[in-house]
């Protein structure tokens, strides 16, 4: 700072101001500044900076994978509603609680201003250290009553109910889900809930739980879709609708059902969750359960905002986006049937 101050001819105080609020410097001291900076190459050190204000500007993003669609809009949601005040610093599990530990602790570490962690599933460990940590956590893509400080997200038992209710509007009895194996580390917990939200819908229209076939490990993808098909079609072939926890697993169960020569939806109709860009531009669309992923991650980003400058105190601690039932070409009879599940505590449409 002192070099920028000797090249512009300011005191290192009219450098500081510059590169703190620019609007306070007149015009011209401030070009000269900025000119300077950028001669000499000068990066602040923010980390300098932070030990007096005790504001780091940056926000900790925990996600479960960087390849997934959903995450990657959640994320940029998120970005784009704190705006250039503040930086993510982004990090994955792999489902991987003992993971999710290791970061958490890692970013705590660096006095984030916030901390996002997707889901609500901890260790014992993880949940002292946000309970402890002393500033705003938003626990997304799930909406629980009891959040460890605030949630924004949705019902993932919800989407599950949602999927069979609406694949019993369309006559189907005979239905299954697939998802990933739930007694192992690592594992999805928001698809488990999305199973065991399917198989209670079928329970109470009186017609069993269904086949719910967990199989694999997380994260589920084409793959495991198409060897989850393989084994339902030998297990159960009178199936006639199919539940996938994620569209990416419901198309390798479409692929699957092509190569047995299984007609998808006249014999087999199938769902998914997530409405990914893939499901949409198959043949057949991929029916699905659709969730708001970017409005997911604005709606954090400008509850985080407000908590940072000491509002939005009165926000319910849990947000619920809701979600919403898009039906398409891979469940039979979609004219019959457009089912929306209203459950948001905001009281808007999803």
């Amino acid at each position: 700072m002192r070099d920028v101050s000797r090249l512009a001819g300011v005191s290192t105080m009219t450098v500081s101001r510059v590169l703190a609020d620019p609007s306070i410097v007149a015009p011209e001291t401030r070009e000269r500044v900025m000119r300077a900076v950028e001669q000499l190459g000068y990066v602040p050190d923010l980390v300098a900076g932070s030990l007096s204000s005790r504001r780091t500007n940056f926000v900790g993003l925990i996600l479960p994978t960087l390849t997934n669609s959903n995450f990657a809009d959640t994320s940029q949601g998120l970005a784009e509603a704190l705006g250039q005040s503040y930086q993510l610093l982004i990090g994955y599990t792999l489902y991987d609680t003992g993971e999710e530990e290791r970061l958490v602790r890692s970013l705590l570490a660096r006095r984030p201003q916030g901390l996002v962690v997707a889901g609500t599933l901890h260790t014992a460990a993880t949940r002292r250290m946000l309970m402890n940590a002393g500033i705003p956590i938003v626990e997304i893509w799930d909406a629980p009553s009891a959040p460890l400080d605030r949630a924004v997200g949705f019902s993932n038992f919800e989407a599950g109910r949602a999927a069979a209710r609406h694949l019993l509007s369309l006559g189907l009895r005979r239905l299954a889900a697939i998802g990933s194996e739930a007694d192992k580390d690592p594992h999805d917990a928001r698809g488990e809930a999305r199973l065991q939200g399917f198989a209670a819908m079928l329970k109470e229209e009186g017609i069993g739980t269904g086949r719910i076939l967990r199989h694999g490990s997380a994260p589920v993808s084409y793959a495991h879709g198409a060897a989850a098909m393989r084994v339902l079609l030998k297990e159960m072939p009178d199936v006639e609708g199919v539940f996938a926890v994620s569209d990416g697993s419901a198309f390798g169960a479409l692929m699957e059902c092509r190569r047995q020569g299984v007609e998808v939806p006249g014999r087999v109709s199938i769902m998914g969750f997530g409405d990914f860009e893939l499901g949409r531009e198959c043949e057949p669309a991929i029916s699905t359960i659709r969730v708001d992923a970017k409005g997911i991650g604005t709606r954090t980003g400008l509850l985080l905002r407000d908590l940072f400058e000491g509002r939005g105190q009165e926000t319910p601690p849990s947000i619920d986006l809701g979600i919403e039932v898009v039906p398409r070409g891979t469940t039979a009879g979609t004219g019959r049937s457009h089912d929306r599940n209203q459950t948001s505590s905001e009281g808007r449409r999803s």
